[in-house]
């Protein structure tokens, strides 16, 4: 098994930025990748970020390219979510989870271990 903690949540006026971590350990050797979800008030889970764990090839959801950034730092097991000039429509709870499939995937269905996730709330 795999467990995941996310952290670097909080509160922040808009513009401003946040950087979530995301720590991984247990068998981590049986992930190959690493991706960002959140999930809104009254939505659905959506697909964030995502970077395989050689940090390569990373993906983001049309809403955020330009301001948000993921990577991954091998030795410390951790992938991080840079956000900046953030808007009150990114306020969610973020989740990280792995997968073992590369690409690194965007569907919520190819990734296997999730954690419980860090609230994001963004004011104007």
């Amino acid at each position: 098994q795999v467990q995941v903690v996310e952290s670097g949540g909080g509160l922040v006026q808009a513009g401003g930025s946040l950087r979530l971590s995301c720590a991984a350990s247990g068998r981590t050797f049986s992930s190959a990748a690493m991706g960002w979800f959140r999930q809104a008030p009254g939505k659905e889970r959506e697909f964030v970020a995502a970077i395989n764990w050689s940090g390569s090839n990373p993906v983001y959801v049309d809403s955020v390219k330009g301001r948000f950034t993921i990577s991954s730092d091998n030795a410390k097991n951790t992938v991080y979510l840079q956000m900046i000039s953030l808007k009150p429509d990114d306020t969610a709870v973020y989740y990280c989870a792995t997968s073992r499939r590369p690409g690194p995937p965007s569907s919520a269905l190819d990734y296997d271990y999730w954690g419980q996730g860090t609230r994001v709330t963004v004011f104007s």
